[in-house]
């Protein structure tokens, strides 16, 4: 979608599309159980349930991510982050980018039986497991799926060293868990809190946990013994990369005792780019110029609106108590070395 081609649509709320009686199987997903509830959480909301033939997945491109293996139990994500990076990875089965990628989730129920198999290989050499790094391991339906559970203790069994990026709350019902793996293996827990501002949280991050709910999870989990990062992200140009939102989100932050946090300003990639363009212009029409101009030449912000935006939570992170010195950072979700790649941790 062009910025350009956008107007101002009237304000009006799209109603939830229920879920027909006898959902279609898609073509990319033969052979899924394909299921409903009736839970009001899950309104609207088709889940496929797939026997996956691997979980460990090993990113291309490796030079630009600090990991080279991730885990993803599922594929879609009820969080609904109108900017998530990952959208458009649901158009490779045959779902949509925009309302499919909310309500359409596909389960890889195997997924902790899987993940045994193959840590215990012979060609398995122990490497570092990411995971939250598409979609979000702790979106609404991990509570009634409880997929991570296997898989933690998988983890913690092989004495694998691995990593959690969530924005859920529901990683508090492992605590006990990741508390047995962090005793045989490196465990890094970082928790995204992008903004505090609640009512911007529930039109943009409609699906997740509220930023305070996070900032309390985080408080549990250094109250724990956990040194947590949090990925200050994404910032959102014209919404919270004012000196006001940046000094209160990293005050709140600080606040909970965390380790760390990066910054990550927007970036919006194909599929991310138009959803989240089809909420600017009904919602804040008057930001559309300068979405224009900043993203004019692609997913990325220029380098000198990063830098300085970056440069103005570091500071604010020092004046908190929130700086990281050198060496620390092998304790967290480690952190890419340039602007640019560091956005594709962004959930």
């Amino acid at each position: 979608m062009r910025w350009d081609n956008l107007t101002a649509p009237p304000v009006e709320e799209v109603p939830a599309r229920a879920a027909p009686a006898t959902p279609p199987l898609p073509l990319a997903l033969p052979g899924a159980v394909v299921r409903t509830f009736d839970t009001p959480g899950f309104t609207g909301m088709t889940f496929y349930e797939v026997h996956a033939k691997s979980i460990l997945n090993r990113v291309p491109g490796t030079s630009r991510v600090p990991f080279e293996w991730t885990v993803n139990p599922y594929r879609g994500c009820s969080h609904a982050c109108l900017y998530c990076f990952a959208r458009n990875t649901h158009t490779y089965l045959d779902f949509d980018a925009g309302a499919d990628f909310d309500r359409q989730v596909v389960v890889k129920v195997n997924a902790g039986e899987l993940l045994r198999r193959e840590l215990a290989a012979p060609r398995w050499r122990g490497a570092h497991v990411a995971m939250g790094t598409n979609v979000d391991c702790y979106q609404r339906a991990e509570g009634r799926y409880r997929l991570m559970p296997p898989i933690i203790e998988a983890l913690r069994d092989f004495a694998n060293p691995f990593s959690i990026l969530t924005k859920g709350t529901l990683i508090l019902r492992d605590l006990p868990l990741l508390r047995q793996a962090a005793e045989v293996t490196r465990v890094a827990v970082s928790f995204s809190v992008g903004f505090v501002d609640e009512r911007l949280w529930r039109s943009v991050e409609p699906g997740t946990p509220s930023p305070r709910r996070r900032l309390d999870a985080i408080r549990q989990f250094v109250d724990a013994g956990f040194e947590v990062g949090v990925l200050m992200a994404p910032i959102l140009p014209g919404l919270t990369d004012s000196d006001e939102s940046v000094e209160t989100t990293v005050a709140a932050i600080a606040a909970t005792g965390a380790a760390n946090v990066t910054p990550l300003p927007l970036h919006l990639r194909p599929g991310a780019r138009e959803w989240y363009a089809r909420w600017l212009a009904r919602e804040h029409p008057h930001l559309l110029p300068r979405y224009r101009e900043l993203y004019r030449s692609g997913a990325y912000a220029p380098q000198s609106y990063q830098r300085e935006l970056t440069a103005r939570v570091r500071i604010a992170a020092r004046r908190h108590g929130l700086h990281r010195p050198d060496g620390a950072a092998h304790r967290q979700l480690p952190a890419p070395p340039a602007a640019a790649p560091e956005q594709l941790s962004l959930l």
